[in-house]
């Protein structure tokens, strides 16, 4: 069998080793952009917790990351949907997920707002940035449509992909129902096995590489779309990556969970007013769980602390290529997780196969102990619109945009994945159509977070709202008006003084809380997140059902 290296995606395109020496001087001037134009580049990792990366509390080494936290900025309250599909198609189009089609996973439950792909009311970044002169690029995941090859990236606005349409759930092979597609091509799958050596992280990250190095040649900008599906489970990662991090989580998820709320509040992540919320229901202290059980444990969260460490070594490469091609100084680099630390497999998560754990033969799920602790000093998880579901990491990194005074600054403003298409279309100088391709586009909802780049104001007029399996929410200023499944009661919360959500203001406020619940459906009901195909009651108004 072939073996794959991260050399591979280079030398399918001619390229030697001379071409690319050119140069830092003469390739920045290949490209023949100004500042106002930069290269950008969207980096989305996949089930990751808001505290995970050392940027963010972690103890993870995540070393790159940390590099460009520490010479760009850290939002402290961006958000994502609480789930990987609608956060692609928010992130994509600039849209509410149900607007373009995405409100649940890719099943079409016959309603507007859960058709299961990108609906043609809607335009992706990729799409956009074409019509600006940008080279598109897109690897990874893309889980916005698959059965119709019409739903592709490549037939979504991207010059060139390298992608697995259904999803992920894989690392070194791939699995049964899912593909690799380049530029439209299916190029492996369960029938066809990819070569030895190959891993994910890596192949998204060196061929976006590879494809980056086409558009210098080309002189155009580059727009890249890397869609990492790490850290999902079934969580995989080298040996040597794994044994790195065993025995160090002997320590239990309480301690972890004390650790890094520690570090957060003193590095000024987190206020200290923000109390650490207490251990979920289900969840057994550490204390008591017995020692053969705390080493199965351990080795659960070793896996996964490799398969974020890999991750970031993956993101060092890229920074690199960028650093030896002059094109770094002129990159906006953002990089964001698609929801919150995921509990599924329940409190022991879990550790199975026929090969040693974290390899190809295995699956591994953190289970909800530890996702617990990935989401510090957050409530609930990855499908729910509490903190713990939708807080993520957001680094944005651009040496000629970011003022040097801002590097390793907070930005403390609210921002969501709709932000991302202003943002793009902001700095790239394009149009966000109002029809293409004969369709009539739904107008984009985010502001660009540009002015939050030079420590100015975004300017957000609107709420900012959430929908998905029933769980809801809408954030306006300081307040945040939540609800836990579709027969959920309302609860407020004051995020400035209460971000872990600790204390419902609801009985406080009910006229608040009328009129932020009023705000909710009347929006709601205009994007397609109601009506919703999920079984309950909608309790916004006493009496009403969906």
């Amino acid at each position: 069998m072939a073996r794959y290296t991260r050399r591979d995606a280079l030398r399918k395109l001619g390229w030697c080793a001379a071409a690319l020496a050119a140069g830092p001087r003469r390739l920045a001037a290949a490209g023949g952009r100004s500042p106002s134009r930069p290269n950008i580049i969207v980096i989305l990792v996949d089930d990751m917790g808001f505290s995970d990366i050392g940027c963010y509390g972690g103890e993870i080494a995540t070393p790159h990351l940390d590099r460009l936290a520490a010479r760009g900025i850290r939002f402290t309250q961006f958000y994502n949907t609480g789930r990987c599909c609608p956060t692609r198609a928010s992130l994509l189009t600039g849209l509410y997920s149900h607007q373009a089609g995405v409100g649940h996973m890719t099943g079409d439950s016959g309603l507007p707002g859960y058709v299961g792909h990108l609906n043609e009311q809607c335009v992706t970044l990729g799409e956009v940035m074409q019509t600006a002169g940008y080279f598109t690029i897109m690897t990874g995941k893309w889980h916005v449509g698959a059965r119709d090859p019409a739903w592709w990236p490549s037939r979504r606005g991207f010059d060139r992909t390298y992608a697995c349409p259904e999803g992920g759930g894989f690392y070194f092979q791939v699995k049964k129902g899912r593909s690799i597609v380049r530029n439209g091509k299916v190029i492996h799958d369960a029938n066809h096995p990819l070569p030895e050596g190959w891993y994910s992280t890596d192949a998204w990250t060196d061929e976006a590489i590879g494809y980056i190095d086409e558009a210098v040649k080309g002189r155009k900008p580059f727009f890249v779309y890397l869609a990492h599906n790490a850290p999902h489970f079934p969580l995989q990662a080298p040996p040597a990556d794994i044994e790195r991090y065993r025995r160090r989580y002997l320590a239990g998820w309480d301690q972890l969970r004390r650790s890094r709320y520690g570090d957060q509040v003193e590095s000024g992540l987190i206020e200290k007013r923000w109390a650490l919320s207490p251990r979920d229901d289900g969840i057994t202290p550490w204390d008591d769980v017995d020692a053969k059980r705390r080493d199965r444990m351990d080795h659960i969260m070793a896996i996964y602390a490799a398969t974020v460490e890999c991750m970031d070594k993956s993101v060092g490469r890229l920074v690199q290529a960028l650093e030896q091609r002059g094109v770094l100084e002129n990159t906006l680099l953002l990089f964001l997780s698609d929801n919150g630390g995921n509990a599924e497999s329940g409190p022991w998560g879990r550790a199975q196969g026929k090969g040693p754990l974290g390899s190809a033969a295995s699956s591994v799920f953190c289970g909800k102990s530890w996702a617990n602790a990935e989401n510090t000093p957050f409530r609930y998880y990855k499908h729910y619109v509490h903190e713990g579901g939708i807080a993520t990491p957001l680094i944005a990194h651009w040496p000629a945009g970011i003022p040097k005074d801002r590097h390793g600054a907070f930005e403390r403003q609210p921002g969501h994945l709709i932000d991302i298409m202003a943002t793009c279309v902001d700095l790239a100088g394009a149009t966000y159509p109002k029809t293409f391709k004969a369709q009539e586009i739904t107008p984009m909802q985010g502001v660009s977070l540009a002015p939050a780049f030079q420590g100015k104001a975004l300017g957000r007029t609107e709420p900012i709202y959430w929908e998905h399996e029933g769980n809801r929410a809408i954030r306006l200023g300081k307040w945040k008006l939540v609800a836990r499944g579709a027969g959920g009661d309302w609860e407020l919360y004051r995020m400035d003084a209460d971000r872990s959500e600790l204390h419902n203001l609801a009985d406080q406020h009910p006229e608040r809380v009328k009129e932020m619940a009023d705000k909710w459906e009347t929006f709601a009901r205009k994007a397609h997140m109601l009506p919703w195909p999920w079984k309950g009651k909608y309790a916004a108004k006493k009496g009403k059902k969906e």
